[in-house]
């Protein structure tokens, strides 16, 4: 088959999304090392096909990839919600990945291996699977690209025998870790959804090296802390992001980067389980907002099920109201005023949601209650109401509808703020109404018309708009507009101290709430279990003098049980415990 491509930039419209990919591949030219072509199709591949030759276009290899239906099925059963990596590595180096095996002594929990892996064998496997090796990375998640480490590159180019010393190495995860048992000692002969935890950089730094400055990588070795996990969800996710937590690594990772593990995540999903929304319209059912902490979890809770089992749970969870959590971020933080960050993409704006959460909850985590719930899920309403309202516009062309969207609630954020200093949006209207009042949407709608010329103004800095929305100075330009709110907007607005006094009763309830969950969490373990803590505490001379009396009653349950205020001492000792080695059970 004869390759033939041609590209007339002139001819692609500006507006469309074939722009914005041309402006991509354009800006990118020099740093692309593959363009992978994939059709998706809803029919079977024959079983005749079984590759396709790599072709190349300007230098640059290009792979074709078919995904039929039977392979999409597959991977929406992948509990890890992607299609499985299986590497067999004796495909890269002869025998496969020599190794020690470094589990535990009497530990049949998990397995672990220290192994030694060529840096070619390293760059090969990346050549081959690309980001798809880093989606269970931290910062492949949180960025959208790995960044090559000046430093690792040095010690590449000039110092390569000296690399297995310098560099911190790779943590990595896998399932149906293959051993083979050779004269030589013990050889890792292939896996299964293989993941780089932590070591992103010094893989895509190894690839760029040979592939840029001709690097030969044959006198380099790379450490390999290789660990066999389970394929259960929940407890593989848990121990995925414990792994890249307190795996060394050549720059500081902040707990912002761990978010999917953050209390914060769990409280939001804990509550959207057992709070009801408003019924509305004459609906006979309360209904409730599903909000996804990992993601497949709403299709995943329904595979098990009868089928009136899944018809009562799409009753009370309907499809229409899933949000996930870059939806929060999304609708967050347009509210927050960063539409230019929200229209940089889902993850680069869940970054900036991550740290922000991460800041805020240090400072009070109370703050994170039912009444914000339901707030988040009315700026979500909004955020789904405006998407609508501007497509049937007459003034709309089809393109840009994203950034018209987060731009218009953040003006609408901003002009609140700057005309109505002492009231603010009653986002508990929306809840009650699980709709937006006709007053807004009529105000969004001139919102959006102001946003859309604005954007597209011939005199912005930017020529590509989509782009130009990712700046900040196109946000302040928006900002500049001079646009006076409708006096009906007052309809839907709060004074400030009333909605202060909400927030502090929310917030007094939340309180109680967590008093409640540690309490129960601290009798659920048990008087023995307390008991072998404080032995442990006791043993490793760990200061606990705030919480002794609390660990006595804990310790003598059911004659006494703690309250709150003991509890929460009593999970703050567990955490000092657990720094220290304790394994809770």
């Amino acid at each position: 088959m004869k390759l033939s491509i041609i590209i007339s930039i002139k001819k692609i419209e500006i507006s469309s999304a074939a722009a914005d990919l041309t402006d991509i591949l354009m800006t990118n030219k020099e740093r692309i090392r593959k363009y992978r072509v994939l059709l998706f199709t809803d029919g079977f591949m024959s079983g005749r096909i079984e590759s396709f030759p790599v072709k190349e276009f300007a230098g640059v290899n290009i792979e074709f990839q078919i995904w039929d239906v039977e392979r999409l099925f597959k991977m929406f059963l992948a509990e890890s919600g992607r299609e499985n990596i299986e590497i067999d590595f004796t495909q890269y180096t002869p025998y496969g990945i020599p190794c020690l095996d470094a589990s535990g002594f009497g530990d049949n929990s998990y397995r672990c291996y220290l192994c030694v892996v060529p840096g070619s064998a390293v760059a090969d496997v990346y050549d081959r699977f690309g980001a798809q090796l880093l989606e269970g990375n931290v910062r492949s998640f949180l960025s959208t690209k790995v960044a090559v480490n000046k430093k690792i590159r040095e010690t590449i180019l000039g110092s390569p025998k000296m690399f297995f010393a310098f560099n911190n190495g790779i943590a990595a995860t896998a399932v149906d870790v293959v051993i083979k048992e050779r004269p030589e000692g013990k050889f890792i002969t292939s896996v299964k959804d293989f993941q780089i935890i932590n070591g992103g950089q010094t893989t895509a730094s190894l690839s760029n090296a040979r592939y840029k400055d001709n690097a030969s990588l044959s006198e380099i070795s790379v450490q390999m802390k290789l660990t066999e996990i389970d394929a259960d969800l929940d407890a593989t996710h848990i121990l995925m992001q414990k792994i890249s937590r307190s795996s060394n690594s050549q720059n500081k990772v902040s707990d912002a980067d761990f978010f999917s593990t953050h209390p914060f995540h769990i409280r939001i999903e804990q509550i959207s389980r057992r709070l009801f929304a408003p019924a509305t319209g004459g609906a006979q059912h309360d209904t409730r907002w599903f909000y996804e902490r990992a993601r497949g979890q709403y299709l995943q809770a329904q595979m098990r099920m009868t089928k009136s089992e899944r018809n009562r749970f799409l009753t009370q969870n309907p499809k229409h109201q899933l949000i996930s959590k870059t939806d929060l971020a999304k609708a967050r933080n347009t509210w927050r005023g960063l539409p230019h960050t929200v229209s940089k993409g889902a993850q680069s704006n869940f970054s900036e949601f991550a740290e922000w959460i991460d800041d805020a909850w240090s400072i009070s985590d109370e703050a994170f209650n039912e009444r914000f719930f339901q707030e988040s899920i009315s700026l979500f309403i909004l955020f789904k109401h405006v998407e609508k309202l501007v497509t049937y516009q007459i003034w709309y062309e089809q393109g840009y509808r994203a950034n018209i969207v987060t731009y218009s609630i953040a003006l609408l954020a901003h002009l609140l703020k700057s005309q109505y200093p002492h009231h603010t949006l009653d986002l508990q209207i929306i809840w009650n109404k699980q709709d937006v009042p006709e007053v807004l949407a009529n105000q969004l709608s001139k919102l959006a018309k102001a946003v859309l010329d604005s954007i597209t103004d011939p005199t912005r800095a930017v020529a590509n708009v989509t782009q130009w929305c990712k700046r900040e100075a196109c946000w302040l330009r928006v900002k500049s507009l001079d646009i006076t709110l409708d006096a009906e907007i007052e309809s839907v607005l709060i004074d400030t101290s009333d909605a202060k006094t909400e927030a502090r009763r929310a917030r007094k309830d939340q309180k109680l709430i967590s008093g409640i969950e540690a309490q129960a969490k601290v009798v659920n373990y048990g008087s023995e279990y307390w008991r072998r803590v404080q032995s442990f505490v006791a043993e490793k001379k760990i200061p606990y003098h705030t919480e002794a009396e609390s660990l006595k009653i804990a310790c003598n349950m059911p004659a006494k049980l703690p309250n709150s205020v003991h509890s929460q001492k009593l999970l703050s000792l567990l955490k000092k415990a657990v720094s220290e080695g304790w394994k809770e059970d």
